[in-house]
């Protein structure tokens, strides 16, 4: 859409360098909306009627720097037609992408797999952040509430789990037995909505995640279930080809509409005035409702196969794009039927002498991305400032789409609009060089969730651990073998002292001892060893070297009958540590007490002490043959 900025192609060596290959990174485009908000911050005027309407884009590429987001111009929804393709993400392991959600805030998409998984990918490069198991199984529905303070997810187990804006897991319920198709919040986030395929809907309690009310009449699975926007209305699309309406307060059914003959897949309120209802089914065709008449108004064909999913843009009430089971993605305006060529053009029922018995309006595609995917499009979900599409589909891929900036015209005969084949013959997609392209791009989104999992993995196992402490080192333990300074970050936890009664480690055999001690008859000597009253002394010189301590003495021994220096003296025992010893007596090593801060029987505040280098710990990496390209 907007303007594009690109990563610099040369690689960063530090100093840490030690020569080597190091693969060249490949550009990436970056989709920069401040530029766009700052250009309409600085020349928006109030809306008043009658105000002269200034044109600031032309097909020209000049015209770049004047591009405004879509608020800007609610008036002129084909400007904001997401045309053109930015981006394609996918995970070093691949499933199908269930769910594409963008967070509130638009700086991250997240996407929810087959494999119960969460990913999020940046907003503006598009590029892996992080990962994690959300689910058991399948995902299959996510939505966060209007206040942008939670997120419900739901699964094929039939499980609903809270999270918070950082992903921390709060709650989980068990609010169906079959899998849950769809979730949707009330307008005020008090209650929330689920559809199963139990042929039920449930309405939840949310803050005690407790079960209201179950709302039956549907003769099959209910796949799909939204809450409108403003309004206590419930709407549901099920297996038996109906759409109901339904009151939240009574569970009673209001009415039903007939019109589809295949199972529904989606149905959705207008998110902006709520007068609208949009509908898919699996017979190629999605329908507009009118709720104030309760009949539809339009219909939107186009598609050659099941319609699998749809979305309201965040602005424009006339733009809806739907996606199909043949990976294409079409974009309607509601203003404009788009008729082709040789085809009766119909008229909407408002301009009909009879608005509640004419037919309604055919309205097709106003822009076709017919090879946008090579599965079925599972999900569809827009930027919160409506300039960027997310599609996620079967085919393991998420993609990103924008509007073409102006000047811009070979996006329109690009791969995703006419298919490889013809691109190619037209030039506008090389197969070898696109191939390889895509190739680079895969392997730089495994080197990004690579590096984003390295805070994640488990410390090494071969370090000496502390008795009766799991996961503490003991003192002067070297590095890990896999290069990392996971021993020496243990010993310096902080708050953590050593005890002094710890069991000795084992001790090593005893050498064997010496032809004889200066001072004494060797005989005598071996006679008092066979006699038992001698214990075997350790070599000279060697106590105090790693070998434990003599072993205990008879009673009554008599040290006078040996000559001196034979035996060392006993050990003293030191008292415990208290409170106002200094310097970290019988702390860990690197952690020091600190009790200028006195007060209280706490004992004061452990400092932790310096850690590493991380510039050291990175050239040790970079020798061993990790991290060389910078990214």
């Amino acid at each position: 859409m907007d303007r594009h900025n690109w990563d610099q192609q040369n690689t960063y060596r530090g100093d840490g360098y030690d020569g080597g290959y190091q693969r060249k990174t490949s550009k990436r485009a970056v989709t920069d909306y401040g530029s766009t908000m700052l250009q309409w911050m600085r020349n928006r005027q109030p809306r008043y009627k009658g105000a002269p309407k200034v044109e600031l884009e032309r097909p020209s590429a000049s015209y770049i720097a004047n591009m405004t987001p879509p608020a800007a111009k609610p008036h002129d929804a084909a400007d904001a037609i997401p045309a053109k393709h930015l981006h394609s993400s996918l995970n070093k392991a691949r499933h199908a992408v269930n769910v594409v959600r963008w967070t509130p805030e638009g700086r991250r998409l997240l996407t929810g797999s087959y494999s119960g998984e969460f990913t999020l990918w940046n907003g503006t490069a598009f590029n892996f952040e992080t990962i994690m198991q959300a689910h058991d199984v399948a995902i299959r529905s996510a939505t966060y509430s209007h206040n942008e303070d939670w997120l419900l997810s739901a699964c094929n187990d039939g499980v609903i789990k809270y999270w918070q804006p950082n992903f921390n897991n709060v709650k989980a319920i068990q609010a169906h037995n079959d899998p849950i198709r769809g979730i949707s919040f009330s307008p005020n986030d008090t209650k929330f909505v689920t559809a199963s395929d139990d042929a039920t809907l449930k309405i939840f309690d949310f803050s005690g995640g407790v079960e209201e009310s179950i709302l039956t009449g549907h003769g099959w699975d209910a796949k799909t279930v939204d809450w409108h926007p403003t309004k206590g209305l419930l709407v549901s699309g099920s297996k038996d080809h109906q759409v109901k309406l339904w009151d939240p307060r009574t569970g009673r059914c209001l009415t039903t509409l007939h019109g589809h003959k295949n199972t529904l897949t989606k149905t959705l309120f207008e998110p902006t005035r709520g007068q609208l209802l949009a509908t898919s089914a699996r017979d190629q065709v999605a329908r507009i409702f009118d709720l104030r008449m309760m009949r539809d108004i339009c219909l939107l064909k186009g598609h050659e196969k099941e319609v699998s999913t749809l979305t309201w843009h965040p602005f424009h009430t006339c733009l809806l794009s739907t996606g199909g089971n043949d990976g294409s993605i079409f974009h309607y305006l509601l203003n404009e039927p788009n008729t082709p060529a040789n085809t009766t053009t119909s008229i909407p029922p408002y301009d009909s002498a009879d608005p509640k018995n004419a037919p309604a309006q055919t309205v097709y595609p106003a822009h076709r991305l017919q090879h946008a995917h090579d599965a079925p499009v599972w999900s569809l979900d827009w930027h919160p400032l409506g300039h960027i599409l997310a599609s996620g589909s079967n085919d393991r891929v998420t993609r990103f789409w924008t509007r073409a900036r102006p000047g811009e015209t070979d996006c329109f005969n690009d791969r995703w609009h006419i298919g490889e084949t013809a691109a190619e013959m037209q030039g506008t997609w090389d197969k070898r060089n696109g191939k390889r392209s895509m190739r680079e791009e895969e392997e730089a989104e495994i080197e990004d969730e690579a590096d984003g999992l390295v805070d994640q993995t488990m410390p090494s196992k071969s370090q000496a651990n502390l008795p009766g402490l799991p996961g503490l080192t003991l003192p002067n333990t070297a590095a890990g073998s896999d290069g990392t300074n996971a021993g020496i970050a243990q010993q310096r936890l902080n708050g953590l002292s050593v005890p002094n009664n710890l069991p000795p480690p084992r001790p090593p055999p005893i050498p064997p001892l010496p032809g004889g001690i200066p001072g004494m008859d060797p005989a005598k000597f071996a006679e008092l060893l066979a006699s038992g009253k001698l214990p075997p002394p350790p070599p000279p010189g060697m106590h105090g070297q790693g070998f434990p301590p003599p072993p205990i003495l008879p009673p009554n021994f008599d040290f006078t009958k040996f000559p001196p220096g034979m035996f060392p003296p006993p050990i003293p025992i030191l008292p415990p540590p208290s409170s106002q010893d200094a310097g970290g007596a019988g702390l860990l090593p690197g952690l020091m007490n600190d009790n200028s801060g006195g007060g209280g029987g706490g004992g004061g505040v452990r400092r932790r002490g310096p850690l590493p280098s991380q510039q050291e710990s990175l050239k040790m990496e970079q020798q061993k043959g990790k991290y060389r390209p910078v990214r």
